[in-house]
């Protein structure tokens, strides 16, 4: 088979992908994927705003929301320049610096709502486990540091993967099987040895789509110990409400990244439309769901969305 040069003076280019077998509905799928995005972009800019500009909420909890809503809209935003022209436009063409481009912050941003996630259970442990030191253990400048040590986790397991597969060639097929650039999807169009490749890729899982979960249910169990051996049923009741929009967020986010993981590599020869739908409820899920469920589950939250629009709606008239 010919290989392509990455480094080549012809313009390398990658060939996006829609919904296979539905390419003549590409125009009324849209619509639903346009709604998505929106409810996305909106939900999650709300609940930017509301944290930012009610001083009440300045507290570690909605500092990490903001966090995870931050990190929802950077995914959102990375997705939405190649899915909706190629749905509404049918363009297809996606150039080579631009595809690793979108590669590096689609799998960043991912890895970051993991982190975020694994931080806002511990934030949920010392809260409960330890409310008197609450304030003391999570100040403002610690929260800092989290933050500054998840995008440095981020960048620094990203990097080393786009480095990887960038230095290979790819095969004179351009085709990738999604809307934008998976690492998942771009390796298969690799015409040289991916074994490194794939056993740092299979590092990362490990480390990220394993460790972060144990990690969490680990302060959980800790939780469920502390109240459990202390607290009376309404105040056990209350505890496991606060955590409650958490653990939906945690469900939302891990059950999608496994199910893209496995069938990536336990179903290489299921439907493409499987491989596709599985992606994009991957993709879109989190950063969909994550606004209402804190709008509806976050008394805080939800009153200032309210107060936020009839502010609006003052103005307009």
């Amino acid at each position: 088979m010919s290989e392509v040069i990455n480094t080549t003076k012809d313009p390398f280019y990658f060939i996006l992908t829609g919904i296979p077998g539905f390419e003549a509905s590409h125009i009324w799928i849209s619509i639903p994927f346009c709604c998505l995005y929106t409810i996305s972009i909106m939900g999650n800019t709300a609940i930017l705003t509301v944290i930012r500009t009610e001083p009440s909420l300045h507290q570690p909890m909605y500092l990490f929301l903001s966090m995870l809503a931050l990190t929802d809209l950077g995914l959102t935003l990375t997705t939405l320049p190649t899915v909706m022209p190629l749905l509404w436009f049918d363009i297809r063409k996606i150039s080579f610096e631009v595809c690793f481009a979108q590669f590096f912050f689609l799998h960043g941003f991912s890895f970051m709502e993991s982190s975020v996630l694994l931080a806002m259970s511990f934030d949920r442990y010392v809260a409960i486990c330890h409310p008197l030191h609450y304030v003391t253990i999570l100040t403002s400048q610690v929260i800092g540091r989290i933050g500054l040590a998840i995008i440095c986790r981020c960048v620094l397991a990203v990097l080393p993967s786009l480095f990887l597969l960038k230095r290979l060639p790819f095969c004179r097929s351009r085709l990738l099987s999604h809307s934008y650039c998976l690492h998942q999807d771009m390796i298969h169009l690799v015409c040289g040895d991916i074994r490194f490749n794939s056993w740092y890729g299979f590092a990362l899982v490990l480390l990220i789509i394993v460790m972060d979960p144990l990690l969490i249910m680990l302060s959980y169990t800790l939780i469920l110990k502390s109240i459990l051996g202390t607290a009376t049923w309404t105040e056990r009741l209350r505890a496991l409400n606060n955590c409650l929009s958490h653990i939906l967020a945690v469900l939302v986010l891990y059950a999608p990244m496994v199910g893209l993981s496995m069938t990536h590599r336990f179903a290489k020869h299921a439907s493409p439309l499987v491989h596709v739908t599985i992606a994009n409820i991957y993709l879109l899920a989190p950063p969909v769901m994550n606004p209402i469920i804190y709008s509806v589950k976050t008394k805080q939250i939800r009153q200032g969305i309210i107060c936020l629009l009839s502010q609006r709606n003052a103005h307009l008239r």
